[in-house]
């Protein structure tokens, strides 16, 4: 069982900026892969972004250039630093993480609760 904990959500203003904190507990071989999703209301969830325990980053377009995903692999910890928020940016944001159970087994993927992020005009 792997077990994600989510912070950091809040309210800020646009053009503010607010740092979510996912940390991976629980039972697993080794980390592949942390990210970030986020679902506003009446959307479907949608990528932000990813970054692997090498340090190998993607993001989305919504998070080119604003977003800076990172991961301390000793902490099980993934960050999502957002700068210059704006409105659209309101959602619920969900990290992930891609982990192994055992060195030879498939890869398999477990969900943080979320935290809300709003973001006043």
């Amino acid at each position: 069982q792997v077990q994600l904990v989510e912070s950091g959500g809040g309210l800020d203003h646009t053009g503010g900026s607010l740092r979510l904190s996912c940390v991976a507990s629980g039972s697993f071989f080794r980390i592949s892969a942390m990210g970030w999703f986020r679902q506003a209301p009446g959307k479907q969830r949608e990528l932000v972004g990813s970054i692997t325990s090498g340090g190998h980053t993607n993001y989305a377009d919504i998070a080119k250039g604003r977003f800076t995903i990172s991961i301390d692999n000793a902490k099980n910890t993934v960050y999502l630093q957002m700068n210059s928020l704006k409105p659209e940016d309101t959602a619920v944001y969900y990290c992930n993480v891609d982990f192994l159970k055992g060195a030879t087994t498939a890869t398999f993927r477990a969900w943080g609760q979320g935290t809300q992020v709003t973001v006043s005009s």
